[in-house]
């Protein structure tokens, strides 16, 4: 991130009457501003960084924003960033079959990523930026209050747990951080389920578990 960014986004934290800023967590005055998802919406709106500026449209969130369960995915790829919507390319009609495999759809969950731009040339997020966004996503979740947060892919598995642990050692166990109640389980991007067909075993596994999950808990 380049340092008139920072520069801009620490001036529109202190417009905002926010005195004291970790990258760990929002801070207490700045919790009591955002009460809502539209109100974390025009938050993330009002943040000039240069990604911002090589997309198409912020893509914020999509589905049932009371849903138990959370789908945070790493950023809007070519698709997403036209249409404003999370996961409506390749890999979100391959999401939305393994949901409707376990008697889910988009109406019965919530589909989020932790940044809300497209990155220039759809690379990768940097630690900058992961850093910059990781208290909104937490502000995002505690809004939607889900039983389950599933990570898509390993950006955003490492970003909410904060691991250096690869995807292939983190996906199909559950786990949880202190900053949320969700319970967090990691798994593949379907992107990658796209490149790496033989995958979708393990990734079918996940899903199995997020519905074993959900019906013990109306059990």
């Amino acid at each position: 991130m380049k340092r008139q960014d920072v520069i801009r986004v620490l001036e529109w934290f202190s417009k905002s009457g926010v005195t004291d800023l970790t990258l760990n967590n929002i801070s207490p005055s700045s919790k009591q501003q955002i009460n809502t998802l539209a109100e974390l919406k025009t938050a993330m709106e009002n943040i000039d960084i240069s990604i911002k500026h090589c997309a198409q449209h912020m893509v914020f969130g999509t589905g049932n924003p009371h849903a138990n369960i959370l789908l945070l995915g790493e950023a809007p790829g070519a698709e997403e960033d036209r249409q404003g919507i999370p996961f409506v390319g390749q890999s979100g009609q391959l999401l939305d079959k393994a949901l409707s495999a376990i008697g889910l759809n988009r109406d019965k969950v919530y589909i989020t990523n932790i940044l809300p731009w497209r990155p220039p040339g759809n690379r990768t997020p940097n630690g900058e930026e992961i850093a910059l966004f990781r208290p909104y996503v937490l502000k995002h979740i505690e809004l939607v209050n889900p039983k389950i947060v599933v990570c898509l892919g390993g950006t955003a598995t490492k970003a909410l747990l904060q691991s250096t642990e690869g995807i292939m050692r983190l996906r199909g166990r559950w786990a949880s951080i202190d900053e949320i109640n969700a319970r967090i389980l990691p798994t593949f991007h379907p992107a990658y389920l796209l490149r790496s067909p033989s995958q979708k075993k393990e990734f079918w596994h996940d899903m199995l578990m997020i519905d074993e999950f959900i019906n013990s808990e109306h059990s």
